[in-house]
């Protein structure tokens, strides 16, 4: 599959290298191709540099792992995403997000042409994208969106990263809860004292 990094930082930059390891061809699609974040993921094999807009004219599917605030200028840079499924794994922080908007997938959909828009890789922190494995268990993810195709992509994309499961918990309208997910993850990692290195897992029986 040919992803386009949309935002190399920490979940784009460790979501490129375990990708790009279980095959995948990597785009990483920059502002400034002469400055910018994360040029390590050049000694990747199988990974290019571009712009934004070639990056995604090159990929199958988009990973936006770019500031929330940032969201509607990112997404308005992409160019013709037509036929491309966006995988949206940022979160809206303290308030801090697009303007007249409750999640950042809603402000992508509002902004693109492609109808292929879903959540996911944000409800856990980029050390468990590096690492996803406590003990002999691997944490899981979740994914949300009407877009089945998109859904089905995420979540085939969460294994590869050495995920256990990526469940499916709705359409849509449950952008929302998959944001305020993460927040639970990040109030007990940051303000809770529990550190980054906690993950969830769903249990049954």
């Amino acid at each position: 599959m040919k992803i386009a990094i949309i935002g190399t930082g920490n979940v784009g930059g460790a979501l490129a290298t375990k990708w790009v390891h279980k095959g995948h061809e990597i785009v990483l699609g920059v502002r400034d191709q002469q400055s910018f974040k994360g040029k390590e993921l050049l000694q990747n094999p199988n990974t290019k540099l571009m712009s934004i807009v070639d990056a995604v004219q090159q990929a199958d599917v988009i990973l936006m792992a770019t500031p929330a605030m940032m969201a509607v200028e990112v997404t308005q840079s992409l160019g013709d995403t037509t036929g491309k499924v966006i995988i949206d794994a940022a979160n809206i922080v303290m308030g801090r997000g697009p303007q007249g908007f409750t999640n950042v997938s809603d402000a992508i959909l509002a902004n693109t042409a492609t109808r292929d828009v879903v959540k996911c890789f944000n409800t856990t922190g980029f050390n468990n994208m590096q690492n996803p494995t406590y003990g002999d268990t691997a944490i899981d993810l979740f994914v949300a969106g009407d877009s089945d195709r998109g859904k089905a992509i995420a979540q085939q994309l969460a294994l590869d990263a050495g995920f256990a499961a990526c469940y499916d918990i709705g359409g849509n309208d449950k952008f929302a809860l998959m944001e305020q997910f993460a927040f639970f993850w990040i109030n007990l990692a940051m303000f809770k004292g529990q550190g980054r290195e906690i993950g969830f897992k769903l249990l049954k029986r």
